[in-house]
Parts: structure tokens; C-alpha cells; sequence
């Protein structure tokens, strides 16, 4: 074989393969154009999770836009992302984007289809705070003093739908019903799901590292314990479709056999 052949081979030697492949993407429905409340509101969601929001590529989604959306708001749009450490990478809506995609350096995705378009992000309205004890009888000076009220978490019994929100501020989130893609739940504690768990599942958002994720099979877009992730990729790694409690271990999550 001459030198020349062997340079030949190599030329020809690939150096990248094209692959397939299901990636689980964010995706930022804008519904109306209001910058300063967008910036307030997504920082309240970054405050619940924060390592979650570290680089994660997001699709500006436009479909549900009915106002005029200019290349000046889109960019500010896109600075408030970035600035709580998502990374836009691509736009989703109609022909009418385009323009504005290329002058962004994004790509532009077609609209959703029609079942992605019904979904709307049901956010779940906090739970009302407890009315006032009466104030307690005089007592002997040696009675100790009650102890002051535990949130008893929620409890959800009906199947939670593509793109709703269920939230469990000071305490443990039970769902005795399957959760499908798209949703999303949260607790301050921890998080019981007695069926399969498709969507993503953030326990101890406040913080709280010793709260843990229980779930009947896994299958879940993302799991997350105070900060800490992982997604559906790393997850299939691990009992998929299986029972299995989640827990943090350090800075890792856990991931062991019910």
C-alpha cells in the first residue's frame, strides 16, 4: 500500500455521524408581549430550581402571540433568558417569524401541532393560608405551648394532563393518578406518584435536600431534588418504567428500587 492509498483511506475515514435522536426541550410559550412581568415571573420560576435553568436550551414559542412582536422586544425577550441562564436556541410559530428568526440568528420551528396547541400551563393557585387560632384558654405555667401547624401538603386525585402545573408549597405532593408528558409538579417536600410519571417531578424546590421522589414507573421528562437533575436520557439508565424512590446524594441524584 503507497503512502498515497493510505492518505486516501484516511480522507475518506468518516469523522461525524448523523443520528436521530428524542431530546427533551423547554419550551417558553409567550402569550402576550410584557417584558417586565415576563422578567419577574421567570425569575420566580428560577428561584424554585435554580441549577435546572443552568444552560437549558429553550424554543421561544410564538404561536399563541396576537400582538406584533418587533425585533427590539425580541431581543430584550431574549436577554431576560439569558440572564437567568437559558439559552434561547429557536423560535416556533408561522412563515410570518421567519424574518424575524434570521434577524435573531435562530431558527424558526413550524407551529405545534394541534394537540401542543390545546395545552395551556394551568398554573395551580397557592394554597390559602390557615385562619388564626383562637387564642387558647389561660394554662398552667408548667403546660407546654402547642406546636405550631404543619402544612399537610396536597393531595391530587385525578390524572395530571400535558402542560399543568401542580404545586405543594410547605409540604409533600401525593398524585394517586398517572402524570402525562407535559406536566409539571412541584413540592416544597416530597413527591408521591402512585402511577406512571411521564412528566418532570422537582421536590424540595425551596431547598430542602432531604426530600425524596417516589413514583409507581418511571418515565419521567426530568427528575429533580433541590436543584439538582436529571433528565429523561440519564434516567433510562436507571430502573426505567420501573417503582423507585429518588433521593440527593451529594450533589447526584439517587436513584434505587422500590
Amino acid at each position: 500500500m503507497t503512502a498515497d492509498t493510505t492518505l486516501d483511506l484516511l480522507d475518506n475515514d468518516p469523522v461525524f455521524h448523523l443520528k436521530g435522536g428524542m431530546l427533551t426541550m423547554t419550551l417558553v410559550e409567550l402569550i402576550r408581549l410584557a417584558p417586565d412581568q415576563f422578567a419577574r415571573q421567570l425569575a420566580e420560576k428560577v428561584e424554585q430550581a435554580p441549577n435546572f435553568f443552568v444552560d437549558t436550551p429553550v424554543v421561544i414559542a410564538l404561536d399563541k402571540l396576537n400582538e406584533a412582536l418587533t425585533d427590539l422586544t425580541l431581543s430584550h425577550l431574549l436577554s431576560i433568558c439569558r440572564d437567568h441562564g437559558l439559552q434561547p436556541v429557536a423560535l416556533r410559530g408561522g412563515e410570518a417569524f421567519r424574518e424575524l428568526a434570521q434577524s435573531a440568528a435562530m431558527v424558526l420551528l413550524p407551529p405545534g401541532r394541534q394537540r401542543e396547541r390545546s395545552i395551556e400551563t394551568a398554573a395551580v393557585a397557592p394554597e390559602p393560608a390557615p385562619e388564626p387560632a383562637p387564642a387558647p384558654a389561660p394554662a398552667p405555667a408548667v403546660e407546654a405551648s402547642a406546636p405550631a401547624p404543619v402544612s399537610a401538603g396536597k393531595i391530587v386525585t385525578e390524572p395530571v394532563r400535558g402542560g399543568q402545573q401542580v404545586y405543594a408549597r410547605g409540604g409533600d405532593l401525593i398524585v394517586m393518578a398517572p402524570v402525562s408528558a407535559g406536566a409539571e409538579l412541584l413540592a416544597d417536600g416530597h413527591i408521591h406518584v402512585y402511577g406512571p410519571l411521564r412528566g418532570r417531578a422537582l421536590a424540595g424546590v425551596k431547598g430542602n435536600q432531604q426530600a425524596r421522589i417516589f413514583c409507581q414507573s418511571l418515565e419521567a421528562e426530568l427528575v429533580s431534588i433541590a436543584g439538582q437533575y436529571k433528565v429523561a436520557e440519564d434516567l433510562r439508565k436507571h430502573q426505567w418504567k420501573e417503582a423507585v424512590q429518588i433521593s440527593l446524594d451529594g450533589d447526584s441524584l439517587k436513584i434505587t428500587g422500590l
